[in-house]
Parts: C-alpha cells; structure tokens; sequence
C-alpha cells in the first residue's frame, strides 16, 4: 500500500512516501521557500540502502505548484517510484488544528473539510495551508484516500480538569477556548517507542519535544494526560521565537501603558521572544556559539530554556503520580547533548540522574543515557512524525 505523507508548513511542504508497512521511506523530499525568491526542492531516493538525492531551485509560487513538482519527481525519469498518481492508495495530511470534533486518523469528506476550515482561525497560519494542500493533492492524486491526521487529536484524553482554562463557562462553550495542545503526532510516536523499548504499556512517561517549536506532554498508558501548549502554540516552553508562558498582565501592561495593538502583542510573543528575544538567535546552534564567545545574554537564554524544561518534568510528576522515563526528541531534543545536561543537572530527587558518558553517545537510534543509579530512565527517542502519519493512515485503512 503506497501511502504519500504532506506535512505542510505556511511556506514549505515535506513529504514521504511510505510502501506500508514497511517503515523506511521510498523517498522523502523538502520544498522550501514556497511563493519566496530562492524556493528549492531537496528530493531524496532510497535504493537498495543507497540513497540518492535530487535538488532543484525553482520558483515555486504556491503549495499548489509545489505538489505538481513533487508529482513529477515521484513519477517520471529513471529515478521514478511510482508509474502514474494511481499508484497512490492514500495521501495523509498532518493537520495543525482539529479543535473537538477529531480524536484520530479521519477520512477527509466534504463535511469535514468544512470542520478544517471552520478551524482557521484558531491557526490561521497551517489550517488554511493545511487545506489547500488537501484540495490540490484531491486533484493531483483523485483515486486515492485523502486522511487527515490531527496534532491535537492524541491531546483529546486530557481531563477537563487540565484542559479548562478558570475563566467563565460561556468562553468555553461559545468560542471553545480551551487547551488543545500540539505536537501531538511526535509525542505519540516517541510514547509508543519508549514503552515498548521499557515493555511497559502502562509507562508513565514525560515527552519534552524541542525543536523551533517547543511543547512537553505528560502520558501514562499510551493516553495524553496533560501538555504544555495550550489554545494555541504559543504558551508553555520557551522556544525558537515564541515566549511560551507569560504572565497576562504583562500584556495588559503593555496596551494599557504603551498603547501596544493586538498585532504588535502577536509579533512581540510569537516571532520576537524565546532565543532570539533573549539570547539574539532563534537557531539554538547560534545561541552556543554566541555562548563561546562570551555573550552574556546568550548564556541567560540557555539557562532560561532549560530551567523552563525542569518545572515541567516537576509539575508533571507530581501529575502523574511518579514518572517511568522522560524522553528528549526533535532537533534540539535530539542533537544537543548540553541542553539534556542542563535539564538533567541536580535532578537527583526525582530519581533522574545522567551518565556524562553515555549523554555524548547518541547515534540516531533508542539511547538511555541515565546511570544505573537512575531510576527513571532518561531516553533520547528520535521522532518520525510521517511515519506515525502514513501508520495511523494503514491502520484507518485496513479496518
């Protein structure tokens, strides 16, 4: 079964395509820069442990023009993977916002079109792209399944005790404002990973996802339980460009005595702030180099960051009532084996205790790198979030 995974942003798209089930990739590719000047296509074949990689700069005006691209390097030349879009058996679509309506994998209907579009303005800038993507991979593949897979439909289990906001019902029932987290396509994979690397399904387990967005979920049973971003993507972690948590009369500070507009506060919180407003980067990569150099503020943005990382890991096992292993994942997550140490250092109390050694260790693959000494496992868990998409897509599909 030949499954396409779009994983659309506001001005990219990256995609995989799945033989399920098997879990390599046939090909995978990035198109960057989309409707921008300097738009390039990265496209990367996998034969026979081999891989071989395409890239192509073009102007690419939309998402739209960018799937046509990707058709055709999915289906013509020598390097083809696919004879014609028959091929397809299903396209699915990471979808940023499902709001209550979705709780898992969906076959994408008219009605629920309409339920996405309904969604744009609680993410404005991927719902609407999200959707797009979807209308145009209709046309570009019409006889396969288009599935959309929601980032915030493994958040539908948290308690309405976590997930209400202590502001009068009617907000809640009228507008939906509620948390409905994010990133939930990768907490859900690297959660399935740890438990079956610990052969415990009932895991209590804390997922610290770090990339340019940031979020952290607590899980216990394979079941989100509480997560650290909220209405939208913005609260929790401090992260690339976005403030994460902030007290909200600081914002009423700012419009009251500084005249601030709704769209000065939105650039402030979501596109100034994290890294680059503290540290003077939002690439974690720059941010350490300033460090090398002796940038003061550069060192606070770390501190910061990490400091944020551990009342998470705190606040969370005391939610879950005692924690079987955190998890590192994505870029940072992944990559940055001073952050772990940083979130780790004098976590002895909770049973979480690094091993230097082993931290610098990590290949790509499953790694613990806690002492023996460490009662909770600390585990860096890569992430494959089209994988978790083109699975949940095979799974809906062979029912």
């Amino acid at each position: 079964m030949n499954i396409l995974v779009i994983n659309s942003g506001s001005s990219s798209l990256k995609y995989q395509l799945f033989k399920m089930p098997e879990k390599a990739p046939v090909c995978s590719g990035l198109v960057e820069r989309i409707g921008i000047e300097g738009a390039f296509i990265k496209h990367s074949i996998y034969i026979g442990g081999r891989k071989l990689t395409i890239e192509k700069d073009n102007f690419i005006a939309n998402h739209g023009d960018a799937l046509k691209h990707v058709l055709v390097l999915l289906s013509e030349g020598e390097n083809a993977v696919i004879a014609s879009p028959d091929d397809i058996t299903a396209v699915g679509h990471r979808v940023v916002h499902g709001g209550e309506h979705f709780s898992g994998p969906t076959l994408i209907t008219a009605e629920v079109k309409q339920q996405i579009k309904k969604l744009f303005s609680l993410a404005p800038l991927h719902n609407a792209v999200n959707y797009k993507c979807i209308e145009v991979a209709e046309e570009t593949f019409p006889g396969a399944r288009q599935i959309a897979v929601f980032d915030t439909a493994f958040h539908q289990s948290i308690p309405e005790e976590a997930y209400r906001f202590a502001i009068p019902e009617w907000y809640y029932k009228e507008h939906g404002i509620r948390v409905y987290g994010f990133h939930g396509t990768s907490h859900k994979y690297v959660s399935a990973e740890a438990a079956r690397w610990l052969n415990k399904p009932d895991a209590k387990l804390i997922s610290i996802h770090l990339g340019n967005g940031c979020s952290m979920t607590a899980i216990k049973s394979g079941r989100s339980v509480d997560t650290s971003m909220g209405f939208g993507p913005l609260s929790g972690l401090m992260m690339g460009t976005r403030s994460g948590d902030i007290d909200p009369s600081v914002i009423l500070h700012l419009m009251e005595h500084s005249g601030y507009t709704l769209e000065q506060l939105s650039t402030l919180l979501n596109k100034q702030s994290g890294l680059l407003g503290v540290g003077g980067s939002s690439d974690m990569r720059d941010i350490r180099k300033l460090v090398s150099e002796g940038n003061p503020a550069a060192e606070l943005a770390l501190k910061i960051y990490a400091y944020r990382i551990k009342k998470f890991i705190g606040s969370y096992s005391a939610v879950l009532n005692g924690v079987d292993a955190i998890l590192f994942t994505a870029g940072v997550g992944e990559n940055d084996s001073a952050m772990r140490a940083a979130v780790c250092k004098e976590m002895d109390y909770l049973n979480i205790v690094l091993d230097e050694q082993k931290n610098l260790q990590y290949k790509g693959e499953i790694l613990d790198i806690g002492t023996e000494a460490s009662k909770v496992k600390i585990l860096v868990i890569p992430t494959n979030e089209e994988y978790e998409i083109a699975d949940q897509c095979f799974g809906l599909l062979a029912v």
